[in-house]
C-alpha cells in the first residue's frame, strides 16, 4: 500500500509540476510527498525528479516511469469502477492508431460516438498507413486491415473485408463488362502507382487458385481515395476493399464485375499488446466498433455504428 502511495505522488508531482500543488489536492503538507518520492527513488535505485528550488523536472528514467505509473493507476481506476455501484466505468487516455484511409472512413466517424458514452475517456486517433509498432510508440489498440503478419500482439477480428473489381455504371456502357480477368488487359484499369501497396498485382481465384494480374491503364495513383473517385467518375475499372465502395454499390454509383472470380476475404482487425489485464477502455473500445461494423447494413451506409 505503501508503494502504491508513492506512485501516486510521484505522478501528482510529476504532472501538477510541484510538490506544494501535489500536497494541496492530496490534503497533506509538501514534507509528506517529498518523503515518499525519496523512499520511492531509493527502492527503484535512480532519480525519477530533479528538484530545485524554482521547479522540478523529469528525469530520463522519470519520464519513462511516469508513462508506467500512469497506465497503472488508469487499470486500477478501471478495475475499481466495474465493480462500483455504478456499475462499468471506463476513464482515462485511449491511444488508437488505423489506416489513412480506413480510419478516416470507419474509425473516426465513430470516436465521437464512443466519448459520448463513455465521458471520462478521452481518445488520440493516429491515421498512419506505415505498420505502427503499438508497443514501442504506447498505442492501446490498433485498426487493421488484411492478412496480419505472425506477431506477439493479440488480434480480434472485427469483420471480413474482400477486394473487388468495381467500375461506374456509365463507364461500363461504353466500354463492355469483362467476362473473365484476362478481359481487363483491354480495359482502362485505375491502379496503384508503383511505389505504393498491391506490389502483386489484383487478386482473382481462378480454377481454385489465387492469382495475380497486373493490369494497366492511363492512370495511376499513391492514393486509393483517388482511385476511388475517379472510379466514380467513369474514368475506368478498380480493384478497391468493400469497406470502400459498398455503399456505392449498394447505391448504384458503383457496379461489381469479376465477381465470380474474387479472391477470398481477408479480414479488419483490432490489435492490441498481449497484456494480462485489458485496460476497460480498450476492451469497450473494441466492443463498440465489433459491434458496429458486425451489422451488415453498416457497410451499405443505412444504419452507422455509433448508433443505438
Amino acid at each position: 500500500m505503501a508503494r502504491l502511495k508513492q506512485i501516486e505522488s510521484f505522478a501528482a508531482v510529476a504532472t501538477k509540476g510541484s510538490l506544494t500543488a501535489a500536497a494541496h489536492a492530496e490534503g497533506v503538507a509538501p514534507a509528506v510527498i517529498g518523503r515518499r518520492i525519496d523512499a520511492l527513488e531509493e527502492h527503484l535505485g535512480v532519480k525519477l525528479l530533479v528538484r530545485t528550488t524554482r521547479r522540478i523536472t523529469l528525469t530520463h528514467e522519470g519520464s519513462a516511469f511516469l508513462e508506467d505509473c500512469q497506465r497503472l493507476l488508469a487499470d486500477l481506476a478501471n478495475a475499481e469502477a466495474s465493480v462500483s455501484a455504478g456499475g462499468v466505468k471506463a476513464s482515462g487516455h485511449l491511444r488508437i492508431t488505423a489506416p489513412a484511409g480506413f480510419g478516416r472512413r470507419h474509425v473516426a466517424p465513430l470516436v465521437p460516438a464512443f466519448i459520448d458514452q463513455h465521458p471520462d475517456v478521452s481518445v488520440s486517433l493516429n491515421l498512419s498507413d506505415r505498420v505502427v509498432d503499438i508497443v514501442n510508440e504506447g498505442f492501446d489498440c490498433a485498426v487493421r486491415v488484411g492478412d496480419l503478419p505472425d506477431s506477439s500482439l493479440v488480434s480480434v477480428r472485427l469483420a471480413d473485408n474482400r477486394r473487388l473489381c468495381v467500375a461506374a455504371p456509365a463507364y461500363l456502357q461504353r466500354a463492355g463488362v469483362p467476362a473473365t480477368p484476362s478481359d481487363l488487359m483491354r480495359h482502362r484499369c485505375l491502379t496503384l502507382s508503383s511505389d505504393a501497396s498491391q506490389s502483386r498485382g489484383w487478386a482473382f481465384a481462378i480454377d481454385g487458385e489465387v492469382t495475380h494480374l497486373r493490369p494497366s491503364g492511363r492512370l495511376d495513383c499513391s492514393d486509393g481515395q483517388v482511385l476511388h473517385e475517379w472510379c466514380l467518375r467513369g474514368l475506368g475499372i478498380a480493384w478497391r476493399s468493400t469497406w470502400e465502395v459498398e455503399a456505392d454499390v449498394a447505391s448504384g454509383r458503383l457496379q461489381m464485375v469479376l465477381e465470380p472470380f474474387a479472391a477470398p476475404p481477408n479480414g479488419i482487425y483490432a490489435v492490441f499488446p498481449q497484456r494480462k489485464h485489458l485496460p476497460l477502455r480498450v476492451r469497450l473500445w473494441i466492443d463498440f466498433i465489433k459491434h458496429g461494423y458486425g451489422d451488415p447494413r453498416y457497410w451499405t451506409g443505412e444504419t452507422s455504428a455509433g448508433a443505438g
